[in-house]
């Protein structure tokens, strides 16, 4: 098999992370991640697409959200670069998403499919080891070392409340995409409420036939 072209769907919480770490790992291809992305062409020369900063690098020094042009250039960018990918974090919305299309021709579209509360359960139960920067959870993955378990803290991110925020912003923005994958018939929904080597199984299988 020809190193595949994989996109992973996902709500914060779905185990995108895990499995595109096995995705790579298996079939040898690139994992790319808009933040990754952007963190490797801070410095890439934006000033011929009219916008505030020359480059990447000076929105993300002012704290500000880099445009969607600018996103849209450097995930091009990464991908022409690599022979195989899995590209988790992009598209996040439904221009993304076309944008995406004249960039590459996906292999596969995965989904991992995972319940909301699910998702709350899984989010706000993980803890920060602030001497390590370990993350744990306090019913999947507590530490065996009491010590370690004293100091565990909870992320401000990881409140009911923020997460519940960041499923809505999800909900509204990213499941139109996919929608759109849906219903022209690319989308391979995983279950991702498994276990961890459960749904890796799945995926493997799935790109396997499909790529």
């Amino acid at each position: 098999m020809a190193q595949p072209r994989i996109l992973i769907l996902g709500a914060p919480g779905a185990g995108k992370g895990t499995q595109s770490a096995k995705i790579t790992e298996e079939f040898g291809v690139d994992h790319i991640t808009t933040g990754d992305a952007l963190r490797s062409n801070k410095e890439m020369d934006i000033s011929d697409m009219d916008t505030e900063y020359d480059t990447p690098g000076e929105y993300m020094d002012q704290g500000e959200l880099v445009p969607d042009d600018v996103v849209n250039a450097i995930v091009d960018e990464a991908l022409s670069q690599a022979d195989g990918f899995v590209l988790d974090g992009y598209p996040r919305n439904l221009e993304q998403a076309e944008e995406l299309k004249d960039m590459t021709d996906l292999d596969v579209v995965l989904y991992l499919d995972v319940g909301e509360e699910e998702l709350v359960h899984r989010l706000t139960g993980r803890r920060l080891d602030p001497e390590t920067g370990d993350i744990y959870h306090v019913e999947y993955n507590p530490p065996e070392d009491p010590e370690v378990e004293d100091r565990l803290e909870q992320r401000d991110d990881d409140t009911e409340e923020t997460v519940r925020e960041r499923l809505s912003v999800f909900h509204e923005n990213t499941e139109p995409v996919i929608e759109y994958y849906d219903e022209q018939g690319d989308l391979e929904r995983i279950d991702g409420e498994q276990a961890p080597d459960a749904v890796w199984d799945e995926v493997k299988a799935t790109i396997e036939d499909t790529a």
